[in-house]
């Protein structure tokens, strides 16, 4: 073929797959810009380091070592590689073009280091594509119930057939004398190349295996946005624009919006998306890490987050044309998820921490929770209870308000009233300390060892209401929006500063979600001030001889990395040992996201997480979370195991000498 007749065949393939895929672009960009309004442009800085971290280090996928190493390579691949295609198709015009001599490709082209890179990876990239296929076809892991396997299976031959066709074109030019690179420099394409004579069949060989790579490489690209694979475009722009403020605060929502397309109530149909999550479900890669680590998804649930975000990207790509001409549109529940799935998530973040690619699940099922509370009026019994008495009561047990200071009356602690002076500190007791009787005896120890140690301390006593915390999770934001302006207004009114708070769940939502609402205070988690009076001095408990292990709460380590502070108290009061998975990668106890007052359908999430604790003969289970004191309690009643469950706070007042 004549130089001539090779450009025109070029520039007639690179027409029409750039015309396939720049319609299908241009199609989803038209798509996401459809989405409703989320603020994601601020703190440039985090969002670079997430780049250079998730995007470029590959952070969380090397989290799983063998299958993180083999998409980290083919990844990494590709990044050398890419000269090698703008090399090929000057190529296919002309094997020695004048034009490029002077070119930085051509000088890249000529670098024997480069030539050694690129064999280098090849093979690399042919190893992981090898890995990629043995874990799918001989390990099969769970994970991936539920992917499009077959369609893997096709991007997994394309990858190694782009790279084979790489290593044999450049076997050709070395046995045909033609490549540019010093000899000796790539030993693999060398050997290749011994397989071919210097003849006219090499020559033609050489124009197959060339056309053959660009072919392939062009084929891949039209394909792309057409497929489950579409995240290679996609993941590192959802990355960039993911949270960069606390994992654990939710997006409110704006119920004084002057402009109609900022309103919202949640995701009732796929016009309600906002245009972060519409491209959080084109960005699913389907790799199951976040079912592999959801407890509702262990305990036999229905809920697969990867399968959520898999139906709604679904129905997204089904109603698009629909949605961008203004036609009707399905409910998203049932439509792309059944009611079950929406109600089965503990909100315990463990899908968005192994997310490679920065979809936030939490949100998404938030918003549908959001859509069906507030306007179907379509949730659980058991939670419209729990609203009833939030809504009516101000917490979520349904007592009176006066009785919330009753157990303060024996410890001593100063009720804060109008007109008092602020505190140093401001305990902020929470519900379940207040109101149920297990969970109560933290706060008693907590008050007592603050006490003892000097802290000038109040409560509000009845003036503290319910944070809202399992009001949001549950989905009524209007609830939660009035409870939040309530405590705000309490807290500056009473000048506090500092707050501290037994619950998680509290903590999270003073730290991270009041300040939204003008609600601007120092929070810490009671472990986290009673490590700082241990460490002064100012508390000196007795080491015991007990064995410890520590049950991290979702909203306190992997929602708020408070993860030092409990483990320093556990040392010093016995004999720590850690459970199978802890730290950020802890197990839910089964409370989060309102579940302390919803029923749960099969198997127990708590009790998984005792059989855990109890595998590491432990004599005592610590927590440090009320929620987790009721649940992993009830998991010990229910197995009918002898474990202690009990707050840390608890354990250290009984560890300070009489």
């Amino acid at each position: 073929m004549s130089t001539v007749a090779s450009a025109l065949a070029l520039a007639a393939v690179l027409a029409v797959a750039g015309l396939v895929f720049g319609r299908r672009v241009l199609a989803l960009i038209r798509l996401v810009r459809a989405g409703k309004p989320v603020a994601r442009t601020a703190d440039v800085p985090a969002r670079l380091r997430s780049e250079l971290t998730v995007v470029l280090g590959q952070r969380k996928l090397l989290q799983r070592l063998v299958p993180g190493l083999a998409h980290a390579v083919v990844f990494w691949g590709f990044l050398v590689l890419f000269p090698t295609i703008v090399i090929a198709l000057v190529a296919i015009v002309d094997r020695e073009p004048p034009a490029a001599a002077g070119s930085p490709i051509g000088w890249l082209e000529r670098q024997g280091w480069y030539a050694l890179a690129v064999d280098v990876f090849v093979l690399l990239v042919l190893a992981g594509v090898a890995v990629a296929t043995w874990i799918r076809k001989v390990r099969r892991p769970e994970r991936f119930r539920g992917s499009h396997l077959r369609e893997a299976d096709l991007i997994l031959a394309l990858i190694a057939a782009i790279v084979t066709t790489l290593l044999l074109w450049h076997g050709t030019l070395i046995a045909l004398e033609l490549a540019p690179w010093p000899s000796g420099w790539s030993p693999v394409s060398d050997a290749v190349g011994s397989l071919f004579a210097d003849d006219t069949t090499t020559e033609a060989l050489e124009r197959v295996f060339v056309w053959a790579h660009v072919l392939l490489i062009l084929g891949f690209l039209a394909y792309l946005p057409h497929s489950k694979h579409l995240h290679i475009g996609t993941a590192a722009v959802n990355v960039y624009f993911g949270r960069t403020r606390a994992r654990g605060r939710l997006e409110p929502l704006d119920f004084d919006a002057d402009d109609e397309a900022e309103l919202r109530f949640g995701a009732g149909t796929v016009a309600d998306l906002t245009w972060k999550q519409m491209l959080d479900a084109m960005s699913c890669t389907e790799c199951g890490r976040c079912q592999d680590a959801c407890p509702a998804s262990a305990t036999g649930k229905e809920l697969s987050p990867k399968l959520l975000i898999m139906g709604i990207r679904d129905q997204l790509f089904r109603e698009g044309p629909a949605l961008r001409a203004g036609g009707d549109l399905s409910p998203l529940v049932p439509s792309a998820v059944s009611d079950d799935v929406v109600w089965d998530c503990v909100t315990c973040g463990a899908c968005v921490r192994e997310c490679p690619v920065g979809i936030e699940h939490v949100d998404h099922i938030v918003d549908l929770r959001r859509q069906l509370v507030m306007v179907d009026a379509r949730f659980p019994a058991d939670g419209a209870t729990m609203l009833r008495d939030v809504e009516r009561g101000g917490n979520p047990w349904g007592k009176p308000q006066t009785e919330r200071a009753a157990w303060a009356e024996t410890v001593g602690v100063r009720v804060l009233q109008p007109g008092d002076p602020a505190p140093e500190v401001l305990y902020w007791v929470g519900c379940a300390a207040a109101f149920d009787e297990r969970a109560r005896a933290s706060a008693v120890a907590t008050a007592r060892l603050l006490l003892a140690a000097g802290v000038d301390v109040a409560i509000l006593g009845p003036r503290e209401s319910c944070t809202g915390d399992p009001a949001r999770r549950m989905g009524n934001e209007y609830v939660f929006q009035s409870l939040a302006r309530a405590n705000v207004d309490t807290l500056d009114e009473a000048g506090v500063t500092t707050v501290v708070a037994s619950c998680p769940h509290c903590f999270n939502t003073l730290a991270n979600e009041y300040p939204d609402f003008g609600g601007h205070y120092r929070v810490l988690h009671h472990t986290e001030l009673l490590a700082e009076l241990v460490r002064d001095g100012r508390l000196a408990p007795a080491a015991g001889d007990g064995t410890i292990t520590y049950h991290d709460s979702c909203y306190l380590a992997r929602h708020n990395d408070v993860l030092r502070a409990p483990r320093e108290l556990v040392s010093r009061i016995g004999k720590p040992l850690e459970m199978a998975r802890s730290g950020r990668r802890t197990f839910c106890c089964g409370a989060g996201g309102a579940h302390l007052w919803m029923e749960e359908r099969g198997s127990q999430i708590n009790e998984e997480r005792v059989r855990e604790a109890a595998a590491t003969g432990a004599d005592t289970l610590a927590v440090a979370c009320p929620f987790c004191t009721v649940m992993l309690d009830d998991g010990v009643r229910q197995t009918g195991g002898d474990l202690r469950v009990a707050d840390v706070a608890t354990l250290l007042a009984e560890a300070l000498p009489d």
